[in-house]
């Protein structure tokens, strides 16, 4: 008899998670979504009335489903500590606890363990009074410097301030108005690190840590990395910067000494991992540590999954990530995020979106749904700002990029919204390799 898992989430990352435990695992017979979205019902059985934070409901419905893995997709349910709840009904979930998840819930714990365990970050004060906030920046005679909002903030909670007067419209918006609600408690005030910005995702079981490819997510709205943050407007796999020797150093310096750590500190920690990395010329600097997969770098990592994906993130649960066998497809992969016209400001929803029949059989290009859901006609129609996910593979990052702008082009929506540079900096950098060797 088949195997049986429930995925929480309703993003593209979710949709990727989906996709591999669908097409990258063995013997998984049923699928179950909550909420899920368009594209993710359409290999999947999505239950979009249910909430993720009705935690008593998703039990009753695993153990009615004798569900065999529940896994976890946004930080959210994480921090909120659904895996305890999992854990107390004695069921399988992919993921750490809440405490562990404090990682990527708050900053200021994360970045106090980095200090405390000699793992390379930024350096940094913390404040929880907006008064000594402002009074701190005030002494500053070094600019940019960089505001951290110190809870979950849907990733736009980092601000770069390039004078005093950003760096206290920034406090002021964090602290004082609230931008992001409970997230604004507190405040991380660090240095600018100069250098390439860089993901690390692995997968551990507490004991054992399985680093997968590297990625480089493209966070600002614009082209050339200008403007606002968002959730994440584009991705690829694999990042050039990261070579053998530096894979190597930051495994040491960073996910086995934060693995330690944690061990010392008396936390468990299963489930994945995330280093948000910045390469400076100093070696790998952490800027962030998150408790997920990736939004997008899911979607530019899996596609080149080769094992069984039901098996690797079951390993992770239940200690046996070292008996795990994980080969990678050697083509390059690259992620355009399509957005709604506005964010990640506001945005209008329920606009039609034409074209995605058109790759309904490709197996070098995948579209993963974001925000989308079918209106009652049973068209696919935009929920979200980030819409679809256009991922494409090919023999290098230039041939990845080119099929996925390709496809960029054959899907339509009023409003639709792209950012233009995906992969070129992983593209330039190949080429000056190439022209200096």
């Amino acid at each position: 008899m088949g195997r049986k898992a429930l995925v929480i989430g309703s993003g593209g990352r979710e949709h990727a998670i989906v996709w591999a435990l669908r097409y990258r695992s063995l013997d998984v017979e049923e699928i179950y979504c909550v909420p899920g979205n368009a594209g993710i019902s359409e290999i999947a059985t999505c239950l979009p009335t249910m909430d993720w934070k009705d935690f008593a409901g998703l039990i009753d419905l695993a153990r009615d489903k004798e569900i065999d893995l529940t896994v976890v997709g946004p930080e959210a349910p994480l921090v909120a500590g659904i895996v305890d709840a999992f854990n107390e009904a004695g069921l399988t979930i992919f993921g750490p606890g809440k405490v562990a998840s404090q990682l990527e819930g708050s900053k200021v714990w994360a970045k106090k363990l980095m200090k405390k365990y000699d793992i390379p970050t930024a350096e940094f004060e913390t404040f929880d009074d907006p008064e000594k906030a402002l009074v701190y920046i005030q002494k500053k005679d070094t600019y940019p410097i960089v505001v951290k909002a110190d809870g979950l903030a849907g990733g736009k909670g980092v601000m770069i301030a390039e004078t005093f007067d950003q760096a206290k419209e920034a406090i002021e918006e964090i602290m004082l108005r609230r931008r992001f609600g409970s997230a604004g408690e507190k405040v991380v005030v660090e240095e600018y690190l100069q250098g390439e910005e860089v993901s690390i995702i692995a997968v551990t079981d507490g004991e054992y840590i399985l680093p997968m490819l590297s990625s480089q997510d493209h966070k600002a709205i614009y082209d050339g990395d200008r403007g606002p943050n968002t959730g994440g407007m584009g991705a690829y796999s694999s990042a050039p910067i990261v070579d053998y020797s530096l894979s190597k150093r930051i495994e040491s310096e960073i996910l086995f000494r934060l693995l330690e750590g944690l061990k010392k500190e008396g936390i468990e920690y299963k489930g994945v991992i995330y280093a948000g990395l910045m390469i400076t010329e100093d070696g790998p600097r952490v800027l962030e540590f998150n408790v997920r997969f990736g939004d997008p770098e899911a979607q530019a990592i899996l596609p080149r999954f080769r094992g069984d994906f039901f098996d690797l993130l079951l390993a992770s649960a239940t200690q046996g990530i070292n008996k795990q066998v994980v080969n990678w497809d050697p083509r390059q992969c690259v992620c355009v995020v399509l957005a709604s016209r506005g964010y990640p400001g506001k945005y209008e929803t329920g606009k039609v979106i034409y074209g995605l029949e058109k790759f309904t059989d490709e197996d070098d290009i995948l579209i993963f749904h974001a925000g989308t859901k079918r209106d009652d006609q049973g068209r696919i129609v935009t929920a979200g700002g980030r819409v679809l996910g256009v991922t494409a593979l090919g023999k290098d990052l230039k041939e990845a990029r080119d099929k996925a702008y390709s496809a960029v082009e054959e899907i339509n929506f009023e409003g639709k919204y792209y950012r233009r540079d995906i992969a070129e900096k992983g593209i330039r950098r190949l080429e000056q390799t190439q022209r200096s060797g």
